[in-house]
């Protein structure tokens, strides 16, 4: 059984970092892409940012320069390094995968929340 299991979250303020991780276990495939999305209230979900299993990375225009996405093949983890976080960033932030085989799979999430 794929498990994802996202970490990291928590309350900031305005301006400050969060690291945050998703550890994943049990897939037979290997792991190709891997992302990250957040949710807030009441707003559909976005993506945040995006990684291939070569390392090439995207990021959408709202978090472009303040957020990194980073992996680690050898502990099939994947890490956000969110800085500079604004209000808008509150979210929960939810991790996916897609294998090799091409099933993808999501996590619970992680909740941030960004307030003064």
């Amino acid at each position: 059984q794929v498990r994802l299991v996202e970490s990291g979250g928590g309350f900031v303020h305005p301006g400050e970092s969060l690291r945050l991780s998703c550890v994943v276990s049990g897939s037979e495939w290997a792991i190709d892409t891997m992302a990250w999305y957040r949710q807030a209230p009441e707003k559909p979900r976005e993506w945040v940012a995006g990684i291939t299993s070569g390392g090439e990375t995207r990021y959408s225009d709202s978090v472009k320069g303040r957020f990194s996405i980073t992996r680690d093949n050898a502990k099939n983890t994947m890490y956000l390094q969110m800085n500079n976080l604004h209000s808008e960033d509150s979210a929960d932030y939810l991790c996916t995968i897609e294998t090799t085989y091409g099933s993808e799979y999501w996590g619970r999430g992680t909740q941030v929340t960004v307030s003064s």
